[in-house]
């Protein structure tokens, strides 16, 4: 009988406990279940409070001081040419225009992932093509559409040589840099031959909010977990995501996420970047990271698909066969 009164006595406690915690704001965890009473979550669900908080099994609680609102993507699109500068064939070896429809539905894919998860946000596509057929365009188009997302095909313009395969990608790089002045908070920048996984987009948010918020500035954060970047003994700091690991790096290819914030403060890099040609290409934006912070997934969250020996392209140890088979057109 004693044993019966102590256990009602408890479950009165926890319950007061668990109304005291909800007023405040704070979080519980019982570490027999794993469950979160406070907010009737378990330790599979997600937990974190998109916008509010981001909360880690042994970490504890991070406060969210920088909301993200919206997201732009940004993909640039050619299905006509394979390699800008090189005469090999792609992991799978398939036609260009496989990698970018496949492109195209894994982004859809992770953006409805992203509003299941992030319910207030604004998402947005914009495809800047150069030299794809029409059909192709429009075949994009409508499948963002289908998806329910806004979207918009915005045309390159100052195209030097439009015969040049490097002048037309450089065209529309600048393209994109300039729309990403139009913009309203948070630009993802794709190339269409990067397929990515349904969490990818989601991840990389929380890890926005998460890490801007710890360092109170704006960043970078790439999907893809580069293999070249193995080959050196850099130092990087690691850290903890919602359900990954990042760490610092200071290069990467034009596929990033920031804000329009770092956008407009580095805006002549960029657009410098984009106009006069030099080895590496990216150049400039490694001058940027040597300033700002850019984080890399551990694993990655995109596999970008380039020549099977190119050390730009296959992240390690993931699936390649598994996301490509399921992003098929």
């Amino acid at each position: 009988m004693r044993e019966i009164k102590k256990i009602k006595k408890t479950s009165f406690i926890k319950k007061v406990l668990i109304k005291i915690c909800r007023i405040f704001g704070y979080e519980l965890i019982d570490q027999s279940t794993l469950e979160f009473p406070v907010s009737n979550k378990n330790y599979q669900d997600l937990i974190s409070i998109p916008g509010n908080k981001s909360i880690s099994l042994g970490l504890g609680e991070t406060s969210i001081t920088r909301k993200v609102n919206a997201l732009d993507i940004i993909v640039k699109t050619c299905t006509s040419v394979q390699l800008v500068s090189q005469n090999k064939k792609r992991i799978f070896e398939e036609d260009k225009l496989e990698y970018t429809f496949r492109t195209i539905n894994s982004l859809t894919k992770s953006a409805k992932d992203l509003k299941k998860k992030f319910r207030e946000i604004k998402v947005k596509f914009t495809i800047i093509d150069v030299n794809s057929p029409s059909s192709d365009v429009n075949k994009i188009l409508s499948k963002i559409s289908d998806e329910g997302f806004e979207m918009q095909h915005v045309p390159v313009e100052d195209i030097k040589d439009p015969k040049d395969n490097m002048a037309t990608t450089m065209a529309s790089i600048r393209q994109s840099f300039h729309h990403a002045k139009n913009c309203n908070d948070l630009i993802y920048f794709v190339e269409d031959d990067y397929i990515h996984k349904t969490e990818a987009l989601a991840e990389m948010l929380f890890a926005y909010e998460k890490f801007s918020s710890i360092f109170q500035n704006e960043i970078f954060i790439l999907s893809a977990d580069y293999p070249y970047l193995y080959k050196k003994m850099s130092n990087s700091s690691i850290l903890i995501g919602e359900n990954t690991h990042w760490r610092t790096v200071q290069e990467s290819l034009l596929t990033f996420m920031t804000s329009k914030k770092m956008i407009e403060k580095h805006f002549e890099k960029l657009i410098d970047m984009a106009t006069n040609e030099s080895n590496p290409f990216e150049k400039n934006l490694h001058k940027i990271y040597e300033k700002e912070k850019c984080f890399s997934p551990i694993p990655s969250l995109s596999i970008h698909c380039t020549n099977i020996n190119s050390v730009f392209g296959l992240s390690p140890n993931i699936d390649l066969k598994k996301l490509w088979d399921d992003n098929k057109n």
